[in-house]
């Protein structure tokens, strides 16, 4: 069986176009700066920010407390 793969450029895919991929089960863990202090910033699959706490672990087990998958983005 053949599979293929296409790539899209990434503009020409919007948050809505994700959603409908299904990557709304993801969240997205992202290393942030909040009045000089390190923080980690949780966003939805759409990019909208959801919260900031400290530590990676602490991101990632709050993510996964709501049931969704955390993802790094650096």
């Amino acid at each position: 069986m053949e599979t293929r793969s296409t790539t899209l450029p990434k503009d020409q895919l919007s948050p809505k176009d994700f959603a409908a991929f299904g990557i709304d089960i993801f969240a997205y863990v992202k290393p942030v700066t909040v009045d000089g202090s390190p923080g980690y910033a949780i966003h939805a699959a759409d990019g909208t920010q959801l919260t900031v706490v400290p530590g990676r672990a602490n991101a990632f087990a709050t993510v996964r407390r709501h049931e969704l998958e955390p993802v790094s983005v650096h």
